[in-house]
């Protein structure tokens, strides 16, 4: 496409993918975000691949899968990237649960043997998953950005009318903030709470599979910390770390390995997940919607993003 000027609001992970997807094709990107992405709720995410409280789920999977094959390639360079491909136990409490409706497109999964199971669980399946330190990640993709002639402002934005008077096109990646900033009342911010601890040992990541709980279990080992996880409190707003969740989230991990126990605290997290009863992406005008991810936007980050960006060039 020709130089397209494109204002993208919003710098978390949905955001700034979008944002290089644009310029990496061409366009003149300005992303204007109210914090860095340092700061934003993608950081506070645990980063396993997995497609979590998100809908339609057919949808979302297909952009899942696309993603997968993304970080495919970039967990070939860890070190510049922050994506690496880790194995790992997707658990659940019944018997012969069936495998994930995803796992087809998913080289290597497996049933788990009974030896590979913790107490209390009675089915699962293992599979290598990309696990993304969210930080490290974020950086790349504002390298990334910036390498293809983009820029982030730091900026408050009271309506979409502002960025719309700088530029033809505007995409709107804000997240739980399009609640306020477009009175979208479908959003609803579903809290999510992690502890950081020092890893003693652990080397593979373990999820148990009941989405729907509001004390979901996992734990991801990351350079050099091992996270913990976690709640679910639809209509939560406060990011402030509850001290008793946070020990409780501790002992449903050590169920699961009991060396998590001893493991010493390094810091708490909390962030809200911007729920909605479907990802909003449509093009209204010169704006294009992309927001209401889930617990999946990075999961499904490249795949939405490319489709956000065939909104703004009408491909």
């Amino acid at each position: 496409m020709t130089q397209a000027d494109v204002i993208v609001v919003g710098g978390g992970v949905i955001g700034l993918t979008t944002a290089v997807v644009l310029a990496e094709s061409g366009a003149a990107v300005r992303v204007w975000t109210e914090r860095t992405a340092a700061h934003t709720t993608s950081a506070v995410a645990g980063g396993l691949w997995e497609p979590y409280r998100i809908a339609p789920r057919e949808q979302a999977e297909r952009w899942a899968v696309e993603a997968f094959a993304v970080f495919a390639r970039l967990a070939e360079r860890p070190a510049e990237t922050g994506v690496r491909m880790v194995d790992g136990l997707q658990a659940q409490s019944g018997a012969g649960c069936p495998p994930p409706g995803w796992a087809a497109s998913v080289p290597g999964v497996r049933p788990a043997t009974a030896a590979e199971l913790p107490d209390g669980y009675r089915s699962g399946h293992r599979m290598r998953l990309p696990l993304v330190d969210m930080p490290a990640y974020l950086d790349h993709l504002t390298r990334r950005l910036t390498a293809a002639g983009g820029t982030v402002t730091v900026r408050t934005v009271g309506t979409l009318d502002e960025p719309a008077r700088e530029a033809p096109v505007v995409v709107n990646c804000t997240g739980l903030g399009s609640r306020e900033l477009l009175g979208d009342c479908e959003l609803t911010p579903v809290r999510g709470q992690l502890v950081v601890v020092e890893n003693p040992g652990i080397t593979e990541w373990f999820v148990d599979a009941d989405e729907e709980s509001a004390e979901p279990v996992y734990f991801f080992p990351q350079p050099g910390r091992l996270l913990l996880g976690g709640t679910a409190d639809p209509g939560a707003w406060d990011t402030t770390p509850d001290p008793a969740v946070a020990d409780a989230i501790r002992r449903r991990c050590a169920r699961v390995d009991p060396r998590i126990a001893g493991a010493r605290v390094l810091a708490h997290r909390a962030g809200l997940r911007p729920v909605r009863s479907e990802v909003r992406l449509d093009r209204e005008g010169d704006v294009v919607h992309h927001y209401g991810h889930g617990g999946a936007g990075v999961t499904v980050s490249w795949g939405s993003a490319a489709r956000a960006a065939a909104l703004v060039t009408g491909d």
